[in-house]
């Protein structure tokens, strides 16, 4: 809380704060403070009153003791508590915690008191300059608030004058305060610095009635009163304490008698009177029938004369005199207009202009060079020019006058009047003194408008005077001499022939002018000859002439002609550009002038300044032609021998100063005058900024690295003439840096020269350049404070304190861009050791830069400050907090006091802001500080965190508290900066703010509306922990509240917005595009914490899907857009993860496909490089949408436009794909991850990629269209099975483009389903893209590796598969297209017979193996101590082997024994196992065994299967050189039997594994039996086994399966679960039981009744 309104409103109406383009402060705010305000404002200086007991308040501790100080000032009590309090909270650079320290300290608290007093002085001016701001702006339409201004200057109208002057009255007499009066601290130094604030107030005050006085008419009374306050006061310079005044002091008394003067002209109202002079109505003007003030202010002005201040004065009144009643007053005007002249009235107003400043944001010179204006124009007009002195004072004031923009057009609205004189007058000595017309005509010179009449009056002159010493013999004359005719022709310039040149006609008449003087020391005659020519002719023979006389006597005499000539043409190109090529005579001179004059031995360094501003404005326009003359002059730096490396360039090695360099050194360092140097610089910089291209760039670095090495580290040292002019050369050294630095990333330099970019930033970050800048950073805010404090004026711009600010911001941003530009090192450049060095007492860099935070004149000079700070916290290894010291609280509590004024610089909280959020990062110790935490024990023994007093989270917070924002308005720019902060803070994760801050902080964000980028980004982070209680609420809250909805229709409305070209309501794309990413990343992780987020209805989140496919398809749309491609990928994104994640809330939604469809249409034709992976993302979506909602109901009316624009792709990919291919070939290298960057765009061959993705959905069509039509009118239309069987042979041929081959081989597969597909697919040649090239799939290895054919997934593309799918393919057409076809697949059979015996003998093989499986898994079995014993010699874990299909893990023990107290038995995991191979393995016997019934009919039938088993009935081998034997197979049916046998009725959780434990076990016996019997009848019918080995065979099989048998009928008459392969076991036809035989058992299994009928056929 501010306990005083100066500063406030100060800060409120500054032209900084106002005019900021990021604030727009509300009118009501604005009008509400003023109306508060207005009548402190009309008290002006008057507000602070005298020191009064009655006025005294009860006060304690620190404000007591400093209230009894205080009144030092000679200021009222209660107000002196009242800036003290504000200077507390505004200025005070320590901590509250220090202040009593420091009063108990004599000298510091003395200190402190003269600081208050500073402050105290500083608040008085700024009620001044409110009053200025006021006046400046309240009838300016084009200020925002100038309607607020308005309503609050008619109140201060009345008595403003009268108060104000009455306060000019009172200072200019009062006496200078003493230690007697005003206590011990009122020494000498203070009583100095008093009176410098005393005049400071003067010049105020005069310059507010001024302004005032220049809206408001004056009464004549208040002229008589004025002029006898200014008489009394001498114009300043009469003071009561004119004793005091100093040196330093002479300035501000000028500034007061200049203001005296302006406002006594400004009141005679010279303007008025020169239009009622004019009209012929004198009497109106408000002094015509006041003649008692007349006589009075006649007899108070002939007391004047003896004061400079006194000229303008003197010549209004008698202008007003001469006026109204000349007849009655002529002797007075007489004296009077003596007085005036002999006073240099004409080079008071120069000097007094100059000293006012510029006009380009000062209102006050530009309203007194209006006035003046006024003033010159009614003077020349009433009185004869040669009766007012020299015409080239009246024309340096004139032109001073001009400057102003404005009166440059009033003076052309009529030429002929007014100043218009003086240009006639100069025209007529013209060619004869060419200076005066040109410097009025550069003068007037404003605009566009104005140049083109400059040009225009100067191209068609009628008159050329010239000067004769004697009449010459080629002209004859009158007899009185006046009139001259030339008998001949003339040519004007002694120049050669072909040259341009004058030639003045025969005939012309010439009239000698009288009254004309020649210059000094000349005689003869001056004639004015009429001839028309153009001057721009003119100029480019006087240039020409100088050329050739710049090695004689007569160079300087030239040279004045020709220099207002280049300053002309300097002017007027910058002004207007289009008149370039009609000087281009004149301009293209100038460079071989530039060249001739800087070799001279002593060079005209105006006229050279003069050469290179007009280069300034050509290269302006044409950089590349400007520097292709100049670097032939030898003007500028070069090198003599070519630029190679950084090492060299460094060295400055062959590099020549040039023309430029030797003058530097030899005449300006010399002389203290540096004109060519700032012209130089601002050349150079042009230049640069010009962007040239990289061979000129080149030619610019011996230049830039005579800045940076001879410049830039020692221009402080030099010796100037001039004050701020070191200053000046400083900013302009920066000024060409920093443009350098901001280029665009420029090319790499041919070979390894470096270019400008990399040779400042190793210059700057290497070399004492670097440390140059450095010091300039180290300035400090104490030394810009004391420049300012020494000007008049603390407004304008062109102040030598104005010009050290830009020198620092310049510095600031330089270091800035070197750090963020310097490549990355391990080591620290000298430049970052300066900048992070340590030292003692707060004198490092860190601190210094921290401090600008303390300066309030110009907002970016601390926001730049704390950017740097920002920069360096991020990439420098030091510890802000630690280089801050003991200032580092003091700094903390200025950095919030900015961040909560209401009235701040919204660039500079937002900067504030940003430099936080990268703190807590990167300075744990420096935002352990800005948080403020403070500790204390909790009723239950935990520690609770509270906020501070000075903590940064109660402002952050009350920024983003929407009950705040009726009070004030907080900008979406620094509300989105403070949520930033907060994100940061929370993904940081800080258990110290965490703590308290959540609840306030989803407050806020529940709250939050302009700036949700960081809100979701905070709600995105919060959902990968443990959430707070508060932002479950938060959650819940923004679900019930239909939040998602709401922000899902601003963010699909956001899209369309940005992508229909309507960014004018965006604040900027790139700030939408971060919304929309932050929308989408919390979208995405809604997919997996629905329940959380409370989102959970389907339709909520069909609405989302539906709004997130509008604006992926608005954005798609605009395919050519850039911007909108790159959205459209975003969206893409998106779109594509809902669509897999919310199927089952999809089907049901409106159609996807026609809208996918227009998307894919649209980016088909887009650059290839920007959309393939959105074409890729919106292929996959087109395949997702496909299997969820199909075809709805197999009709859409997009399918032909979109099968057509699929296959369409597929054809260009395919092409591609080719193109590819072949470039891979060529260069004999397939990998994937080249290096190259030149070579051009190749398609790759992925997973995820366009062409196999197309594909893929072409295969999803080509099902969808059943009956193949669609697809049969695309292939008519479109070769795209040739391009896509191209592109497979080549793939085959290659062995390249694994997952393209087989997309295209299944979409071949799905086309030849149908006959007319197969017949296109046939027709197309497939037979010869895949018959011979499929050899190379398995004779070649594949990038330099065998190719085994090994399947690790049964899915997973590989080069087998390949291969399998082409025998499918083969298959399926010979199948659909049956005869027609035959040819073809014989062909195919051919080619690959090889092949095919080589697999069926595999087959063999691994039938082969699978017999040793079996016997291994056997005797595993049977034997249990044997299956122990392995487990623990391999130490595997028994969960190791668990099936899934079949086990449940960890449910089991691993146990073969039966309990003995009952029988229950728990089955080994690994058991199971076996026996799941077992079964497998049996299963895979009988396959390749011989069919039962066609192996008992027909003997060949049997013969022609291989013997599986020897014959031998040994029980099974766990050495695999023992050969499987029927003694294995019926060794396994008992291990199958016995366990069956073992495993009784299951109950409870066992019942689920144990049912299909016995089923595995049916399904092995089965198996078991199957192949034994075919085996068996193997042997039998082969005549190659001998007859007793079948007749043991038949008493063996007879015997043990008689055995099996009966177990079999005892197990089954207890129950006994089905084989899961009895339905596919082919059943046997037996014949009636016979008599005898016992009848089959009810429910019997079918592979019983086979083996009893094989029992009963070998026993026969």
């Amino acid at each position: 809380m501010r306990y005083t309104s100066t500063v406030y409103l100060s800060e409120f109406l500054s032209p900084s704060f106002v005019t900021c383009d990021f604030l727009v402060i509300r009118q009501a705010q604005i009008e509400a403070e003023l109306d508060r305000n207005w009548e402190r404002l009309l008290q002006g200086l008057s507000f602070y009153k005298p020191p009064s007991k009655s006025n005294w308040i009860e006060t304690s501790g620190v404000d007591k003791y400093l209230c009894v100080c205080v009144p030092c000032q000679g200021l009222d009590e209660q107000q002196s508590v009242q800036i003290l309090q504000c200077y507390l909270q505004e200025d005070y650079r320590a901590t509250r915690n220090t202040l009593k320290a420091v009063l108990q300290d004599e000298r510091q608290s003395q200190a402190l008191l003269l600081k208050i007093a500073d402050y105290y002085y500083e608040e008085k001016l700024c009620v001044l300059r409110c009053v200025l701001h006021l006046l400046t702006y309240f009838q300016d339409e084009r200020h925002p608030y100038s309607a607020e201004y308005s309503n609050c200057v008619s109140k201060l109208e009345k008595d403003l004058v009268s108060n104000y002057r009455q306060q000019f009255e009172s200072l200019s007499r009062s006496e200078a305060p003493t230690w007697e009066t005003h206590g011990n601290l009122m020494t000498e130094r203070q009583v100095s610095h008093w009176f410098v604030q005393c005049l400071k107030e003067q010049a105020l005050l005069l310059e507010i009635l001024f302004l005032y006085y220049a809206y408001f008419e004056m009464p004549p009374n208040e002229l008589s009163t004025f002029t006898r306050l200014f008489k009394e006061q001498g114009f300043g310079q009469r003071q009561t304490n004119r004793h005091l005044v100093g040196k330093s002091m002479d300035v501000l008394v000028e500034r007061i008698g200049y203001f005296s003067s302006l406002i006594l002209v400004e009141g005679m109202d010279i303007d008025f009177l020169h239009k009622c002079a004019l009209e012929d109505r004198t009497e109106q003007h408000q002094f015509y029938d006041q003649q008692d003030i007349c006589k009075e202010v006649d007899q108070m002005l002939l007391t004047f004369g003896d004061i400079s201040h006194h000229g303008p004065v003197l010549l209004a009144w008698v202008l007003l005199r001469h006026t109204l009643r000349p007849e009655e007053v002529s002797s007075v005007i007489r004296r009077l207009g003596n007085m005036t002249l002999q006073l240099g009235v004409f080079q008071y107003l120069t000097n007094m202009l100059q000293a006012l400043g510029s006009t380009g944001n000062n209102c006050t010179a530009s309203t007194a060079r209006m006035c003046i204006y006024g003033l010159l124009s009614f003077v020349i007009t009433s009185f004869e020019e040669e009766t007012l002195g020299s015409q080239q004072h009246l024309i340096n004031a004139a032109c001073e006058v001009l400057a102003a923009p404005s009166l440059a057009e009033l003076f052309w609205e009529s030429p002929n009047m007014g100043l218009g004189v003086i240009l006639d007058s100069a025209v007529g000595v013209f060619p004869y003194k060419t200076g005066p017309l040109l410097q009025l005509l550069t003068a007037l010179l404003s605009d566009k408008s104005t140049a083109k009449k400059v040009y225009t009056f100067l191209d068609k002159m009628s008159f050329y005077t010239e000067a004769y010493k004697h009449k010459p013999n080629d002209v004859i004359s009158r007899e009185d001499g006046t009139l001259w005719r030339r008998q001949t022709p003339k040519l004007l310039y002694p120049l050669g022939v072909g040259q341009t040149n004058l030639r003045m006609p025969q005939g012309c008449f010439g009239l000698v002018c009288e009254g004309k003087q020649l210059s000094v020391g000349e005689q003869g005659f001056l004639v004015r000859w009429e001839y028309s020519y153009s001057s721009w002719t003119l100029f480019t023979c006087e240039i020409e002439m100088l050329l050739h006389v710049v090695s004689t006597a007569d160079v300087l005499a030239h040279c004045e002609r020709v220099k207002p000539i280049l300053d002309l043409v300097h002017k007027i190109i910058s002004t207007d550009w289009t008149v370039s090529d009609c000087l281009l005579p004149l301009t293209s001179r100038i460079y071989m002038l530039l060249q001739r004059l800087t070799s001279v031995i002593n060079p005209p360094v105006d006229v050279i300044t003069s050469c290179v501003n007009c280069l300034i404005a050509l290269a302006a326009r044409q950089p590349g032609k400007v520097w292709s003359s100049l670097h032939h002059t030898g003007f500028l730096p070069f090198a003599a021998t070519p630029l190679t490396n950084m090492a060299q360039t460094i060295s400055a090695e062959g590099m020549k100063a040039g023309n430029y360099g030797n003058l530097l050194v030899l005449i300006e360092q010399p002389r203290g005058e540096y004109s060519v140097t700032i012209a130089f610089l601002r050349l150079v910089t042009t230049l640069v900024k010009g962007q040239l291209g990289s061979t000129q760039s080149r030619g610019l670095i011996p230049c830039v690295l005579l800045v940076l090495k001879e410049m830039l580290p020692t221009y402080h040292k030099w010796r100037y003439n001039t004050y701020g002019v070191r200053e000046r050369i400083g900013c302009l050294i920066l000024e060409l840096v920093h443009a350098i630095l901001n280029l665009n990333q420029e090319g790499e330099s041919e070979g390894s020269a470096p270019s400008l970019q990399s040779l400042c930033i190793y210059s700057l970050a290497n070399t004492e350049a670097g440390q140059a800048v450095v010091n300039i950073m180290g300035v400090g805010v104490d030394t810009i404070n004391m420049v300012l404090a020494a000007q008049p004026s603390s407004g304008g711009s062109e102040g030598p304190g104005q010009v050290l600010i830009q020198t620092v911001k310049l510095a600031f941003s330089v270091t800035n861009n070197v750090i963020r530009l310097k490549p990355q090192s391990d080591t620290a450049s000298p430049l970052e050791q300066a900048l992070t060095q340590h030292g003692g007492h707060g004198n490092n860099l860190i601190a210094v830069l921290a401090k600008y935070i303390y300066h309030k004149h110009d907002p970016a000079l601390p926001r730049l400050a704390i950017q740097l700070l920002k920069r360096l916290a991020t990439v420098a290894p030091m510890s802000v907090y630690a280089c801050l010291g003991s200032d580092a609280a003091a700094i903390r509590d200025a950095f919030l006091t900015r961040l909560q004024s209401r009235t701040e610089d919204m660039r500079i909280k937002v900067t504030i802001l940003e430099f936080l959020t990268v703190a807590v990062e990167t300075q744990p110790g420096l935002i352990e500080l800005f948080l403020n935490l403070e500790t204390k024990d909790g009723s239950d023994g935990a520690k609770e965190f509270s906020l501070g007093e000075w903590s940064c989270l109660s402002v952050v917070l009350e920024l983003l508290d929407s009950k705040q924002q009726g009070k004030y308005w907080c900008p979406p720019l620094l509300h989105r900066a403070a949520l930033a902060f907060l994100h940061a803070l929370w993904q940081d994760r800080r258990d110290s703010d965490m703590l308290f801050h959540s609840k306030t902080a989803i407050k806020c964000i529940g709250q939050a509306v302009n700036t949700p980028i960081s809100c979701f980004k905070i709600l995105s982070v919060s959902l990968s922990g443990v959430l707070d209680p508060c932002l479950k609420a938060a959650l819940e809250n923004f679900s019930s509240k239909r939040r998602y909805e709401f922000w899902s229709d601003y963010v699909r409305d956001l899209v369309c917005v940005a992508c229909d070209g309507e960014e004018e309501g965006l604040r900027s794309l790139s700030e939408s595009q971060m919304l929309i990413s932050a929308w989408r990343t919390l979208l995405i992780l809604s997919t997996s914490h629905s329940e959380v987020m409370h989102l959970k209805d389907d339709t909520v989140r069909q609405k989302l899907f539906m709004d997130v496919l509008e604006g992926t398809k608005a954005a798609l749309l605009m395919s050519q857009s850039v911007f909108c491609l790159r959205l459209g990928s975003m969206m893409v994104t998106l779109l594509l993860i809902l669509l897999k994640q919310w199927k089952s809330v999809l089907v049901s939604a409106p159609a996807l496909l026609p809208p996918l469809s227009l998307m894919m249409e649209s980016v088909l034709h887009a650059e290839q490089q920007l959309t393939d992976r959105t074409k890729a993302k919106l292929l996959s979506a087109l395949i997702l949408a496909l299997q969820i909602q199909g075809l709805n109901g197999g009709e859409i009316t997009q399918l032909p436009q979109l099968l057509l624009c699929v296959c369409e792709m597929v054809q260009d990919e395919a092409l591609a794909l080719i193109d590819s291919t072949r470039h891979t070939i060529q260069r004999g290298d397939v990998q994937e991850d080249s290096m190259e960057t030149d070579s051009p765009h190749f398609q790759k061959d992925q997973q995820d990629s366009v062409c196999v993705l197309a594909l893929h959905l072409s295969k999803e069509l080509c099902w969808a269209d059943e009956d193949g039509e669609q697809w049969l009118q695309v292939v008519r239309k479109l070769p795209v099975l040739p391009s896509v069987l191209s592109a497979l042979e080549l793939s085959l041929r290659s062995k390249q483009n694994l997952y393209f081959t087989e997309a295209a081989l299944h979409l071949l597969l799905t086309l030849a389903r149908t006959p007319q597909g197969a017949a296109a697919v046939a027709g197309a040649g497939v037979i010869q893209s895949i018959c011979l090239p499929l050899l190379s799939v398995y004779e070649g290895p594949s990038n330099g590796a065998t190719q085994a054919f090994v399947r690790k997934s049964q899915d997973a593309p590989s080069w087998p598969g390949v291969y399998r799918l082409s025998l499918s393919l083969m298959e399926s057409l010979l199948k659909t297209v049956r005869y027609n076809f035959i040819n073809e697949a014989l062909d195919f059979v051919g080619v690959h017979q090889e092949r095919i015996l080589q697999v069926c003998l595999i087959a063999a093989l691994v039938i082969v193996n699978l017999c040793y499986l079996c016997q291994t898994c056997t005797y595993l079995l049977h034997s249990k101590k044997m299956l122990h014993h392995y487990l623990q010699i391999n130490g595997k874990s028994q969960q190791a082997f668990q099936n899934p299909k079949y086990c449940q893990t960890g449910a089991f023990a691993s146990s073969f024994e039966t309990k003995s107290s009952a029988i229950v038995l728990s089955v080994s995991p690994l058991s199971s196992c076996q026996s799941y191979i077992h079964s497998h393995v049996t299963s895979n016997h009988w396959k390749h065994s011989a069919f039962m019934v066609g192996a008992l009919n027909d003997i060949f039938f049997s013969l022609c299967y291989r013997t599986l088993f020897v014959l031998s009935f040994t029980t099974p081998a766990f050495d695999s050189d023992v050969a499987p034997s029927f003694g294995t197979l019926m060794a396994t049916i008992n291990v199958a039997l016995s366990m069956l046998g073992e495993v009784v009725q299951p109950r409870g959780h066992l019942m689920l594994f144990l049912c299909g434990f016995r089923s595995l076990l049916m399904f092995s016996m089965e198996n078991c039996f199957y192949v034994l019997i075919s085996q068996a009848v193997r042997c039998l019918k082969d005549p190659s086994v001998l007859p007793r080995d079948k007749q043991r065979l038949k008493q063996e099989l007879s015997s043990e399966l008689s055995t099996l048998l009966s177990t079999l009928f005892r197990f089954f008459r207890r129950g006994s679960p089905s084989s899961p392969a009895s339905g596919l076991l082919p059943s046997l036809q037996t014949k009636p039981p016979t008599p005898g035989s016992k009848a089959t058992p009810e429910g019997q299994e079918p592979f019983i009744q086979l083996v009893q009928a094989f029992v009963r056929h070998v026993q026969r």
